[in-house]
């Protein structure tokens, strides 16, 4: 959300891994243009000890299996983000030996000496080119009159570094004194003050020729789009408004003089962590230390005044790593750490100085917090030291959730055991020292759903016998439920007449529904766990109805979230409002007739309906050696897995 730019690391010698694909095609959905560097190169040479020939092959798989997901993902404003390393976007290197490289650098080596420009040494040292010693000249072939060829990056890229890696690995000093002389470098003096040997001094001459730091800068600088580039075309993915409004055109124009939108992608712990710093990055105006901002939290809707706060601005730091520096101004495309506005905001949230600026899109995250356990405190006393912790981790981890159980329990969900490990050592560790808990065992939250259309209408009275509610159900739909999961399909507010008619055809070019009815939608169920239901009205003439919809609506909301079967929330449920016989006179069709009568006929629909029990599946691909395959079988069907 707050990042342009991406690197994308790839171990060279295992290849691509699932987990890799999944982050990428996430930088892509949010437009955020990668770069690749491939690592653990010192493997190829030390390990597998390849030649250059297979070392290039491997090399060339890894760029090739990137692209294969990068192509799968077209976007016209992101534009072609293919990566070719004679194109200066790939990097190669061993971020454990902290040495790394691109083609560029060595292009700028060897450019002289072939007498062409940088940017055809480039094209050169990548791909079928390769060097005929005999004639000086360039081939595209491998071979030429029955004699091989060696191929420009063999020759010129990977020998060098092998003969360095030979040289320093046999301890022959004079030949790789020799080479790191030719390069115009000198031995580094701790290398020689500590009288380093082997893989410990072959890390510190590679340091010095061919510095990581010196190679990523570069993939950054050249290859990745500053703010006023990337925000031109990543605004559509990052703003929830209209994108021809004044907050969507300075985001667009990265105006140092409009609004101010920023957008808060974490929360962090002060050093003593009592207090948090809200860490985001600024997209459009400026911020100085004791502006008055609004504060928009998830919740917020332009027109509301749910979830929106004003406060002033403490103050404001620069966050470099470990350490937090007092800066006064700040302006577009700057990340900062503000100090004063944590009471404000949970997790995440937009910080704005314009009247009727959208917030910006949360991340959706590819995992939920399915693994709970109940956690309480040994002694008593403790109890609101642990409702203070609870805030606090709930604040420090963007994926975790804390909420009270209506038993009274306090509930910390992780989307998996080693996630929810982590988040309670820190529980421990870091907000609660001293105090001494009890943990329950992790257990997972179930869903009440429908399998069928009701098989009758359900009718009910209200306790006075003057109003009749008449409803059926049916299945949702997967694909509706994801979208609402995922915040891709909610409700405007009541007054947003053109937003009501952009949801409406929504509804009816995706999921199919009736026209009519995703006009009459009276409202989803309560997020997060009740949201993926929906009540429509689908009556005809019936009198005094709209008196009673706040209270059927309410009492539909109530539902969502504990069903008849376990008081487990209910999930993929559409309830219809057939018809509806109401008292004349107010006082008799009030919500307490109302409600309850709504509670009983939505229970005998989801009853009428075939009522099954959903419990949470975790789909994933697991990557393994062919030994290791019957032991993971094995804990897979202890886990009750499924595998496709």
């Amino acid at each position: 959300r707050v990042c342009d730019g991406g690197f994308v690391v790839v171990d060279c010698a295992e290849g691509v891994c699932v987990q890799t694909e999944t982050v990428l095609r996430q930088a892509l959905a949010e437009r955020v243009k990668p770069v690749l560097f491939l690592n653990k190169l010192d493997r190829l040479f030390l390990e597998l000890q390849m030649d250059a020939e297979s070392a290039y092959q491997t090399l060339s798989r890894c760029i090739e299996s990137v692209n294969v997901v990068i192509s799968t993902t077209v976007d016209e404003l992101l534009g072609d983000v293919t990566v070719y390393p004679q194109a200066g976007t790939v990097g190669f290197g061993s971020g454990l030996h902290g040495w790394g490289f691109t083609l560029s650098q060595f292009a700028t080596m060897y450019h002289d000496k072939f007498g062409i420009s940088k940017k055809k040494m480039m094209k050169k040292l990548w791909g079928e080119n390769y060097w005929d010693e005999r004639t000086k000249s360039w081939s595209t072939s491998a071979t030429k009159n029955g004699r091989a060829l060696k191929r420009g990056f063999s020759l010129l890229v990977w020998d060098p570094i092998q003969k360095l890696f030979d040289a320093v690995m046999k301890g022959d000093k004079a030949v790789y004194t020799k080479f790191l002389k030719r390069q115009g470098l000198t031995m580094p003096r701790d290398a020689e003050e500590k009288e380093l040997e082997g893989k410990a001094l072959l890390k510190r001459i590679m340091q010095t020729w061919l510095p990581a730091a010196d190679a990523m800068l570069e993939l950054i600088v050249e290859h990745l789009p500053d703010p006023a580039t990337a925000q031109k075309y990543r605004v559509h993915n990052l703003y929830s408004g209209p994108q021809d409004d004044e907050a969507a055109t300075a985001i667009r124009n990265c105006d140092a003089n409009g609004p101010l939108m920023m957008y808060v992608s974490k929360m962090v712990p002060t050093a003593d962590a009592s207090r948090f710093y809200a860490f985001g990055r600024i997209f459009s105006g400026t911020l100085h230390a004791g502006d008055s901002v609004q504060i928009q939290g998830p919740e917020y809707r332009v027109g509301t005044k749910i979830d929106v706060h004003t406060a002033k601005i403490s103050s404001t730091v620069c966050m470099m790593g470990p350490k937090v520096a007092n800066c006064g101004t700040f302006y577009p495309g700057n990340m900062v750490g503000i100090v004063g506005i944590d009471n404000y905001l949970l997790k995440s949230g937009t910080i704005t100085t314009g009247r009727d600026a959208h917030n910006f899109v949360d991340m959706k995250y590819t995992v939920a917090p399915i693994v709970r356990v109940a956690v309480e405190v040994v002694n008593p006393a403790h109890l609101a030291k642990l409702n203070q912790g609870l805030r606090r981790l709930a604040k420090s981890d963007p994926l975790v959730q804390v909420f009270q159980a209506p038993t009274g329990e306090h509930i910390v969900a992780g989307c998996g055991e080693l996630h929810l490990e982590i988040c309670l050592k820190d529980l421990q560790d870091d907000f609660l020292k001293g105090v001494a808990l009890k943990v329950s065992d992790p257990v997972v939250p179930f869903r009440e759903s429908i399998s069928a259309e009701s098989s009758q209408v359900c009718l009910a009275k209200s306790a006075n016998k003057h109003n009749r509610l008449f409803m059926t159900a049916e299945p949702l739909g997967g694909p509706l439920c994801a979208a609402v999961d995922a915040g891709l399909l909610y409700p405007p507010a009541p007054a947003d007449a053109d937003g009501w008619r952009t949801f409406s055809r929504h509804l009816v070019t995706e999921f199919n529904w009736d026209a009519s009815d995703s006009r009459r939608i009276w409202s989803f169920g309560l997020p997060p766990d009740g949201q993926a239901n929906v009540l429509v009205d689908v009556t005809k003439g019936v009198q005094y109805l709209h008196n009673v919809k706040d209270s059927v609506a309410g009492a539909f909301d109530k539902c969502t979230l504990g069903g008849v079967l376990m008081d487990e929330p209910l999930r993929g449920c559409r309830f219809n409002l057939t018809d509806a016989k109401l008292h004349s006179d107010s006082p008799h069709r009030g919500g307490g007739q109302i409600m309850p009568a709504t509670t009983q006929v939505l229970y005998a629909c989801q009853l009428a309906s075939k009522p099954c029990v959903m419990e949470p599946m975790y789909s994933c691909a697991i990557t393994v050696p062919t030994a290791y395959v019957a032991g993971v079988y094995a804990t897979l069907r202890a886990r009750r897995a499924e595998i496709d």
